[in-house]
């Protein structure tokens, strides 16, 4: 397990959580901070994205929609063959940030305790005492998330639904924000413990990277010959300025008839004959704070329909599955939804578009030539 930037301030921090008491500039829930104004959040965006694509060459759509998780307080499942920079672009994420980062290697003999924390018995005091486990820190880079048993995997399951660790009967608040990037290889299937769809669908989007272009691979040729450009990665922004930004996004407004639209979706999927299981309720709600976070790094206060469309493959697409008899006929996933998507009707126009939200300056507009391409 590695750790970064854990300072004394950190460990402090930590404590005040064992003890109960809120810090808030860490924690968004009953002491939010105030939302970052449009200007300022275009320019910490933009350094995000920015470094993030310094460091790993045409992927710039993966790299937004790591961020577009983050800022919509998801967790990030990155699936995809080994060599493509998953490890990589979680470490990124991470290091652009000025927060807590623990990397967790999962192995077949890692333990739930090993992640969540121990109770130790303090011979001085008589006490146990709790010492937390690699899970408390703002970002948590878990690689190879299938290679740990199910136990182990099971040991995530409350903190990415909760944001909080429950260790002999006591509860531990986590630092916010939080949030769990895992990876794995769908290919290499040996010594590995798929993970079940309760765990799936606690991940918000799952993201396959893919190889680069040409020319991205040629450009990482000549710029990763001598060091890695992750060596030159620092922090662009704050953690509280990413708490900041999270408060921006969830001020975003989103009108009846694309709550109406996103529930359509869902509804959709569970009544296809091509799947055997369709998107969960949950899901039904991280889509739409996909789409909020995505209208905001699109530079706007208010959600269209698109902005569904645009992250609900990445959204639903692992939460699914198919019919046997669909996928004998080439059926996957993304086609499936693909399908639904391009059939179900999108609404034009709000119907409560004279409701406007905060700063708002003309939310009457139609929405047209929303683009099914995603």
């Amino acid at each position: 397990m590695e750790s970064h930037r854990r300072t004394a301030n950190d460990v402090s921090a930590a404590n005040r959580n064992l003890a109960g008491v809120a810090d808030p500039v860490s924690h968004l829930n009953g002491h939010r901070p105030a939302p970052m104004d449009g200007p300022s959040f275009h320019a910490a965006s933009e350094r995000i994205l920015t470094t993030i694509n310094t460091v790993i060459d045409g992927k710039s759509d993966a790299a937004k929609l790591a961020l577009t998780v983050l800022l919509a307080q998801g967790h990030l499942l990155l699936e995809d063959v080994p060599g493509v920079g998953k490890t990589l672009l979680a470490k990124t994420l991470a290091r652009t940030i000025d927060c807590t980062v623990n990397r967790i290697q999962f192995t077949p003999d890692l333990l739930p305790s090993d992640v969540t924390g121990v109770s130790i018995y303090n011979q001085a005091s008589r006490l146990f005492e709790f010492r937390p486990g690699a899970v408390f820190a703002n970002i948590v880079i878990g690689d190879e998330i299938n290679r740990a048993s199910a136990k182990t995997q099971s040991a995530l399951l409350e903190c990415m639904e909760e944001h909080q660790v429950t260790v002999d009967g006591n509860s531990y608040r986590l630092d916010e924000p939080f949030m769990v990037v895992a990876t794995q290889n769908p290919i290499e299937m040996e010594g590995t413990y798929p993970l079940p769809e309760a765990q799936r669908d606690r991940f918000m989007a799952r993201i396959s990277m893919g190889y680069p272009d040409k020319d991205s691979e040629i450009e990482m040729l000549e710029t990763h010959q001598a060091t890695s450009p992750l060596a030159k990665v620092s922090a662009v922004v704050a953690t509280a300025d990413v708490a900041a930004m999270i408060a921006a996004v969830q001020q975003v407004y989103v009108s009846q008839a694309v709550k109406e639209y996103t529930v359509s979706v869902g509804r959709a999927t569970r009544e296809s004959p091509l799947l055997r299981l369709g998107a969960s309720p949950r899901s039904m709600l991280q889509l739409l704070r996909a789409a909020k976070a995505t209208a905001a790094l699109d530079g706007r206060d208010f959600v269209l329909p698109d902005d569904v469309v645009h992250v609900a493959e990445a959204v639903l697409a692992h939460r699914i599955i198919l019919d046997r008899k669909a996928a004998g006929a080439g059926e996957t996933p993304h086609s499936v939804l693909r399908g639904i998507l391009s059939r179900l009707p999108v609404p034009h126009r709000p119907a409560d578009a004279g409701n406007k939200a905060p700063g708002s300056t003309n939310r009457t507009t139609p929405v047209a030539g929303l683009s099914r391409n995603h």
